[in-house]
């Protein structure tokens, strides 16, 4: 055998063994392969096992996993003009390969800087309390107006979560006065309708009793009889004037009625 000729030949197989190595491309099963052949795109390959012309084709290895994105804190002011900080994460994946290469130079760093404005602008629609009260749908607005910008890229928002809305000292403060005011509120509407209640009930006890003489008197007894288990009580026992009347009368007509001592006029 010629010397050169073994030389070359090994060096070909090597160069061959190279090229192959790097034709060769094995993908996951959450992966994809964009491919593009001299600058146009070929194809979406994978999962599996590809093979590349090197040279002539490139790829670009797309993750269809969901992504879970920290979205930095942002200032807001919300519609009645309060200032707080509020963050939140974002769960999306990539659905489309194609569009989330071609259509966005980088879908990620996209996202996160859509999901920064969107959650500014859709928090400064709302009040304060919608904020603090009413997160779920909130929750659901971010994800409806993210989801429906960035179904041009290729990419879904499955989910949007506002984890903290942070308030500074002062307005922690009013709150908690507000809500100091609102219990009192509360606690002396539930008192005055209690006394309304009473009022209503002893007028119709009233209106019966008005009826009904005898029941009075037997009310009365009954009031009595409970007060006078206490010993050291003092009972006033108020009697009708009539009563006092009609005692006065008859102990003026006995007295008229009962005949002096002898040789009386």
């Amino acid at each position: 055998m010629i010397p050169g000729l073994g030389l070359g030949f090994a060096a070909l197989l090597f160069l061959l063994l190279a090229l192959l190595a790097t034709a060769i491309r094995i993908l996951r099963e959450y992966e994809r392969g964009v491919v593009f052949q001299l600058g146009r795109l070929w194809g979406v390959k994978g999962p599996g096992l590809v093979i590349i012309i090197p040279a002539l084709q490139q790829m670009v290895r797309v993750d269809l996993r969901t992504v879970v994105l920290d979205v930095p804190t942002q200032d807001v002011i919300s519609r009645d003009n309060v200032s707080v900080k509020v963050n939140a994460v974002i769960y999306f994946r990539v659905v489309d390969p194609e569009r989330a290469i071609i259509q966005v130079a980088n879908f990620l760093e996209a996202t996160s800087q859509l999901a920064q404005t969107t959650l500014r602008a859709v928090l400064g629609k709302h009040e304060l309390d919608e904020m603090l009260a009413e997160r779920e749908r909130l929750n659901v607005d971010i994800q409806q107006v993210l989801d429906a910008q960035t179904d041009a890229w290729g990419v879904k928002v499955a989910n949007v979560e506002i984890k903290h809305v942070d308030l500074d000292e002062s307005m922690v403060r009013a709150i908690a006065r507000q809500a100091e005011a609102e219990r009192e509120r509360r606690a002396k509407v539930i008192h005055a309708e209690g006394e309304l209640q009473a009022s209503e009930k002893l007028q119709q006890a009233a209106m019966v009793l008005a009826r009904q003489p005898g029941a009075m008197q037997l009310r009365t007894l009954q009031t009595l009889s409970a007060i006078a288990g206490d010993k050291s009580s003092t009972i006033v026992f108020p009697l009708p004037l009539d009563m006092l009347a009609g005692n006065a009368t008859s102990h003026l007509a006995h007295t008229s009625a009962t005949p002096g001592p002898a040789g009386a006029p």
